[in-house]
């Protein structure tokens, strides 16, 4: 099954290892990054889709993060 994750936050250097940290566990980028403006808080969001192909059949319970 393909497993699917979308890690968004603050764009700063804790965002780049979340992702860094997926890639380096078999997660694989899909498409580019996306970025807004929150004005509220003054800073940029950024946003990142990553999946990865593992075996097994798809469950609500699946932990994401532990893939």
């Amino acid at each position: 099954m393909k497993l699917y994750r979308y890690f968004t936050g603050p764009d700063d250097s804790a965002f780049c290892l979340r992702v860094s940290e997926a890639l380096s566990n078999g997660w694989e980028l899909h498409g580019g990054p996306t970025l807004t403006f929150d004005p509220t808080k003054g800073r940029v969001i950024a946003g990142q889709a990553v999946v990865k192909e593992v075996v097994g059949e798809f469950s609500p319970d699946i932990d994401l993060s532990k893939m």
